[in-house]
Formats: C-alpha cells, sequence, structure tokens
C-alpha cells in the first residue's frame, strides 16, 4: 500500500480500487447547502471537501492525538 499526500491523505491500496471519506457528525451546519443548480456532483464534492478542510463548525475530535491514532489504528 502506497501512501502519498494533498489537502488529505490518500492511502493506494493493492487489488481492487477502493474510496473511502467520511466526516464527523456535526461538521456541517445544518443550514449549510451545496446542491446548486448547474453544478455537477464533482463539484459539489468540492466545495464540500474545500469547506470541511477549514474546520470551522463542530467537533474536532480527530485533532486529539490519543483518537486520531484510534481511528488510524482501525485501518
Amino acid at each position: 500500500m502506497s501512501l502519498y499526500q494533498r489537502r488529505l491523505p490518500h492511502w493506494q491500496p493493492t487489488g481492487p480500487p477502493l474510496f473511502l471519506t467520511w466526516r464527523l457528525h456535526g461538521t456541517l451546519p445544518a443550514n449549510r447547502y451545496f446542491g446548486r443548480e448547474g453544478l455537477s456532483s464533482g463539484r459539489v464534492f468540492v466545495c464540500l471537501d474545500r469547506y470541511l478542510d477549514r474546520a470551522g463548525h463542530g467537533p474536532a475530535w480527530l485533532r486529539q492525538d490519543d483518537i486520531a491514532q484510534l481511528v488510524v489504528d482501525s485501518l
């Protein structure tokens, strides 16, 4: 398995393709809507991804080293 990083870390497993992404509940405010007309699903994903990268809303559990390590170990 190889690892590289852009805005987020990317693991490239050998074998069949695999894509996982997740976020913590509450990291997007309830009134935030990205389904604007005319935007492709890819563009909506990019908008959400950039918004979440700023991590300005909601819980920040993964900033705690012990909790982040639990997630890494489970992967």
